[in-house]
């Protein structure tokens, strides 16, 4: 049977087919790999939704309810290969800062708004996507991304300290508190909890480099289980489990729409959403960074709007990307969004035949597991390319990196988001602006920087690569102030114009005014080689009526040709740089197609 192409889908209809794209890269060898990926995603999940329901206020299965139903269509939905959707902690803070005023978290009014602000939530994002909003990422530098990832990754091995040395951590403690309490708390360190993390770490680590075809995930769990096991039953050490979890499936649910329920959450949907989908997007962008795969941020978009759509009817609230499953769901090999719909479905059957057994699984292997998890998402080589290549960039990723560790995630990603605008407002805001002359040593005249060759007294050549917007106008102002002053005898100045892509009204009312002030002074405005988008710009801001057609030339030969006309010839006279064809006084005027055929005009360049 022949498969249905995106390619053959109406434009409107594409973004609820996503998984088209990538089906046809589903084969029986990375079936295998997304179902190994997928039970190791659904083993992490367990303890994880119980503990981030239990941060939002919420009954504990409704968090593994979140990572059920959600995950299957978000990744059916989205975009990202390797991106799973559940509960987080970020999310459950916000929904229980959002919901605790209005109704006693754990009661049947707090699960119900829960349900409600998840559905409008659902809704806004489906909405931004289709609006084409997910433009909004491409201000997520890859800088941001790698200085997140690396932070994120931290507070993941952070946040098991607790369960890997078995120190009594105070819930909410922060980066700096944490290490703090360990370092300075080594005596008290549990010795068989400190083993059976230690052990499950490197057992996962000997795994995956000597036995790189085994799912040295699930063989570490195992390996820390039994070890665990094995001390119970010699010394009687018990260690603290994840305990029995409900074997109970997901309850069809409905989110309460009347007035005063909508009123109750309006004040936090906003919120919630943009933090669901600046975390979603920005994992996604993680693993792709990694994976060599395109996101797009409109599906992705999609994805999660749907995604908590229908986790509202399965008793699942607010779900973004996990990074601590979509990186375990990446370090275990999937290879498709197959995997973290596995993930999902296994959650759902480990929940009803699994669950119980989890209370044999320590919180030591889960720990030790995790921290194998984050130290493979932090990308060492490019944290190192960036530091040694780019101050700038740099900067945003030692902040975005910083951001990470002290304040919160969402937080973490704004501030490097407004550095990357920053950094890019400021460097469009310079276009560069360079003298250039030709070299009269030249055959063909190619032209060069004016540092290194001899400029005609008279006419300037200036070459102004970026847009011409508001914000440039005044760089390009002074740059041509100092021009002006450092020779102030050049009041023909010509702009090489191939390199600018836009032009809006302030910049070309600037062009306007400058060539009226320059045919004041008895000079010139000229442009070369100008863009038809940008001609176009200026025609319809009325700058090319004052600038005037005839100031415009295809090519240099030509503009050189018509300029030197208009230049004072009793100042050529005397001039000894001699730098065009045209300066040879000496030399007898040949017809122009003749001159053309001497020296080509392709050969010029600038």
């Amino acid at each position: 049977m022949k498969l249905l192409r995106i390619e053959t889908l109406p434009l409107w209809a594409r973004p609820f087919f996503p998984f088209l794209h990538w089906f046809p890269r589903v084969n029986r060898g990375s079936m295998k790999a997304d179902a190994l990926a997928g039970l190791t995603g659904a083993l992490v999940a367990l303890p994880q939704g119980v503990a981030f329901a239990t941060i939002a206020g919420m009954p504990p299965e409704y968090g593994l309810y979140a990572g059920m139903i959600p995950a299957v269509i978000a990744a059916l939905f989205g975009s990202s290969w390797h991106l799973v959707s559940g509960p987080t902690t970020a999310a459950s803070i916000v929904l229980f800062s959002v919901l605790s005023p209005h109704a006693e978290p754990g009661s049947a009014q707090y699960v119900s708004l829960a349900l409600t602000l998840t559905f409008l939530v659902g809704l806004i994002q489906i909405g931004m996507g289709l609006a084409k909003l997910g433009t909004l990422v491409n201000f997520i530098s890859h800088s941001v991304v790698t200085g997140f990832t690396a932070g994120a990754a931290i507070l993941i091995a952070t946040n098991q300290v607790k369960h890997f040395t078995g120190l009594e951590v105070p819930r909410g403690s922060s980066f700096i508190d944490t290490w703090s309490m360990a370092i300075t708390h080594v005596p008290d360190i549990l010795p068989g909890v400190f083993g059976v993390g230690l052990a499950t770490l490197l057992l996962g680590i000997a795994v995956k480099r000597w036995l790189p075809s085994w799912p040295y995930m699930i063989v570490a769990m195992l390996g820390g289980s039994a070890l665990a096991a094995g001390l119970t039953n010699l010394s009687g050490i018990t260690l603290a489990t994840v305990g029995a979890l409900p074997d109970v499936l997901p309850p069809l649910s409905a989110p309460s729409l009347d007035a005063e329920s909508i009123r109750a959450v309006a004040s936090g949907v906003v919120a919630v959403t943009l933090l669901a989908l600046t975390e979603a997007v920005s994992i996604a962008r993680a693993l792709a960074a990694r994976s060599g795969q395109h996101v797009d941020g409109n599906q992705e978009f999609i994805g999660q709007g749907l995604s908590n759509l229908g986790g509202s009817f399965f008793s699942g609230y607010v779900a973004t990307g996990s990074f601590n499953r979509s990186g375990v769901n990446y370090a275990a090999g999937a290879k498709t969004p197959i995997a973290a719909m596995l993930a999902g479905v296994f959650l759902l059957v480990l929940v009803l035949f699994v669950a119980p057994w989890a209370q044999y699984l320590p919180n030591a292997a889960m720990a030790g597991i995790l921290f194998l998890v984050a130290w493979g998402l932090i990308d060492f080589k490019e944290i190192f390319h960036v530091l040694k290549t780019s101050r700038a960039e740099s900067a945003i990723l030692l902040s975005t990196f910083a951001s990470t560790l002290f304040l919160t995630l969402e937080e973490a990603i704004i501030i490097g988001v407004l550095l990357s605008l920053s950094l890019y407002l400021s460097r469009t805001s310079k276009p560069q602006v360079r003298v250039r002359t030709p070299d009269p040593h030249s055959p063909k005249h190619k032209f060069t920087d004016a540092a290194n060759a001899q400029e005609c007294p008279q006419l300037r050549f200036i070459r102004i690569d970026g847009s011409l917007f508001f914000g440039a106008t005044s760089h390009i102002r002074e740059a041509l102030a100092m021009q002006d002053q450092a020779n102030p005898a050049q009041k023909h100045v010509a702009v090489v114009a191939h390199g600018i892509n836009f032009i809006d009204l302030a910049g070309a009312h600037y062009l306007a005014e400058e060539a009226q002030r320059r045919r004041e002074m008895g000079g010139g405005l000229y442009f070369i080689r100008i863009k038809d988008t940008v001609q176009e710009q200026m025609a319809e801001s009325g700058a090319l009526k004052i600038i005037g057609g005839i100031n415009l030339f295809d090519s240099k030969t030509e503009a050189i040709e018509e300029i030197y006309q208009r230049l004072d010839h009793s100042v050529c006279a005397t001039c000894k740089a001699r730098i065009f064809r045209e300066c040879g006084a000496t030399t007898p005027a040949l017809p122009t197609n003749l001159l053309d055929r001497l020296h080509p005009t392709q050969g010029l360049q600038i």
